[in-house]
Formats: structure tokens, sequence, C-alpha cells
């Protein structure tokens, strides 16, 4: 890119059967990044939650935060690739200024699409007036594994993670009654033990699931086949 970021998005949740998709853009100068930040899945976390914190105390720093529901996610007019263009969009439409240079990372095969629709979702936001905060002209770039190689971004995949955790934190409280939640990845056999105990008790898959996930279906079929069973 021609100039040097001062805004790096990026964004948590993506793969996960449980709970929302966090995106966060931070906009700070290289200097007011903390020591040690680093991709988000490096870190432990306290040292997130650390390196969050003080980013959102730094008077130089500003962050953005976006959140998209299950309810957005399981609608089957859009799909995860435009979900994500428009986390990050409304994310860096948040913090970033007229002719800000941004870096993403990208969350499509194409990182130059994505930075495309990236910058065109930003557009939509703020409009091309000449307030300070407008962003029309933005020069926004993509990159795979650009929070490995871009401070800004891994700031900004340290505060969506942290931003998730603390979300899946109260999920965990309001359904403590049938089971931890784990992670929320369909991998994470916590999770699936959650599901499948809600579902022999409820009935019906829980609101924080994401009912259009394949996980969620071998579920709801496994529960029916052991419904049969019993006749």
């Amino acid at each position: 890119m021609a100039d040097d970021p001062v805004v790096g998005s990026d964004e948590a949740g993506k793969g996960p059967v449980l709970g929302p998709m966090v995106a966060a853009a931070v906009r700070a100068p290289s200097e007011s990044i903390p020591d040690g930040v680093d991709d988000s899945k490096r870190l432990s976390p306290a040292k997130r939650e650390s390196i969050a914190e003080v980013l959102r105390e730094h008077e130089a720093v500003a962050v953005g935060v976006a959140v998209v529901s299950t309810d957005r996610i399981d609608d089957p007019e859009t799909d995860m690739n435009t979900l994500t263009v428009e986390a990050h969009a409304e994310a860096v439409a948040g913090v970033a200024r007229r002719d800000d240079a941004v870096v993403a990372d990208a969350g499509d095969v194409s990182e130059s699409r994505f930075a495309r629709r990236v910058r065109e979702g930003v557009e939509r936001r703020v409009g091309a007036d000449d307030s300070p905060s407008a962003s029309p002209t933005l020069d926004v770039h993509a990159e795979h594994g650009a929070d490995g190689s871009y401070p800004l971004v891994a700031a900004a995949s340290v505060v969506a993670k942290v931003e998730r955790d603390a979300r899946i934190d109260a999920l965990a409280d309001d359904y403590a009654e049938y089971a931890p939640l784990g992670s929320g990845y369909p991998s994470d056999r916590t999770t699936r033990d959650f599901l499948r105990k809600y579902v022999e008790r409820t009935g019906e898959l829980p609101d924080c699931a994401r009912a259009s996930w394949s996980t969620s279906a071998d579920v709801l079929a496994a529960a029916e086949q052991s419904g049969l069973s019993e006749f």
C-alpha cells in the first residue's frame, strides 16, 4: 500500500457454532500500540485482556467494534463473506478519517476484492460530506495473515477476540443450568455436549446457536433419531 496504515481491522468468531462474530478496528499511531501485541491466537486470555484495556484507555487510540448476531448469520439472504465485509466496514467506519490508510485481515480468498468491498462498505456508511470523520477516499489494503504482519491489525484482532470472549462468557452465565458452553467452536467437545444436552431437554436449539451450521443440524438429527429409537 502507498501509505503507512493508521487503521487496522480484523474479526473473531467467523467459524464457531455458538455466539456472534465480532469485528474490530483500531486507529492509532504506531507508538501507541502496546508492546507484545500479536495475533490474538498466540496470546493468553490475560495478555489479550491487558492489551485491549490499554488500547481502549489510550487517548491517541480509537476503537471501533461491530457485532454480527446469530440471526444475521443464519439469514439465508446473506453469506459469511458478505457479513465479514460488512463487519469490517462498520468497525472501520467508526474510527477512520478521510484519506486514512487502512489494512485489514483479508476474509476472502481474493485480497483485492475484500479490500474493495470493505472500502465500498465504509463509503456507504459515512457518505461523501466534508465532515472530519467522512472517509470516502480511504486507501484500504487487505492481506491474508495481516494480524501477524501489522501491529495495528494484531491490535484489532485482540480487541475483537476479547469482545467475543466476553459475550461467550455472558452466554455461559445465561445457559449455566444446561452445561458449560466451551469455546463455541464445533471442534470443542464441551460445546458439542452443551448443544446435545440443550436439545435433549428442550427439543430445539438455543438462541445462541447458529442454526445454519452443520453442527447444529447434526445435533438435531441425532436427537430426533434417539427419540425414534425409544418407540
